[in-house]
């Protein structure tokens, strides 16, 4: 556990001592999932529909470790696209980070899509490094994952109408990605915590007041009880607060 005094200023940390908060336990034997998001103080998971109008310096710099120390990123179809992913991208950081680690040199990135909405022309298959694993159904179109899979991708069915998130992460496993960091949206993350999949939850509080309108960081799926959390961590920088929250 690496609860820090309240408010400590995030600046203060050097990049070793952040990696040492953030990493992942050792010696893992399953799938172990993070989840990141950021929202306003009063519970928005978006401005004008996207993520990037909460954001601050210091959390796009937890959301860049984040990727830097997984062994894959998780992240639904939907935010995806409105978000406008790529591929991870290559830094000297990253390169550095992730070699010291023993770490493949860029983590792919694995998008649940049940009916395989994304295209070979999409930045997420079109621009990147790294093939990226395409987590769907039977029920997709036979044609679109076989065009997915011309342009690359490692097209996984994981379900027969629906996405089994649980089959989707033992897919991910058998591939030896086991440090899973999950970016949204919160259709997903309302899927994950009602499988009771989720590990952690790295969350960024912007001194935003957004109103009504914007969905919250969980959307869909109930659990019918709470996932018992403890803090973990908490980070303060410009207003925002970084905090990180491990299952009980």
């Amino acid at each position: 556990m690496h609860l820090l005094p309240l408010g400590t200023d995030a600046a203060r940390l050097s990049d070793r001592e952040l990696e040492e908060l953030y990493d992942y336990p050792p010696r893992l034997d399953r799938p172990w999932l993070q989840v990141n998001f950021v929202s306003s103080a009063d519970g928005a998971a978006t401005v004008a529909g996207r993520s990037q109008g909460l954001s601050s310096p210091a959390d796009k710099k937890i959301f860049a470790l984040g990727r830097d120390l997984s062994d894959v990123v998780l992240v639904g179809a939907g935010t995806a696209t409105v978000e406008g992913y790529r591929g991870v991208k290559h830094t000297e950081l990253r390169a550095e980070r992730r070699a010291r680690l023993g770490l493949s040199a860029i983590p792919p990135i694995a998008v649940v899509t049940g009916r395989c909405s994304i295209g070979p022309q999409t930045p997420m298959v079109a621009d990147t490094l790294v093939p990226p694993i395409v987590l769907t159904t039977e029920a997709a179109p036979k044609s679109r994952r076989i065009d997915l899979e011309a342009a690359g991708a490692d097209v996984v069915i994981a379900g027969d109408e629906l996405v089994d998130l649980n089959r989707a992460l033992d897919a991910l496993a058998e591939r030896g990605l086991l440090r899973v960091c999950c970016e949204g949206g919160p259709h997903l993350f309302s899927e994950l915590i009602a499988g009771g999949l989720v590990d952690q939850l790295c969350l960024t509080i912007a001194p935003l007041l957004t109103g009504a309108g914007a969905a919250r960081i969980a959307e869909g799926m109930p659990r019918p009880e709470p996932l018992d959390m403890e803090l973990a961590s908490v980070l303060t920088e410009d207003g925002f607060l970084m905090l990180r929250y491990r299952r009980a």
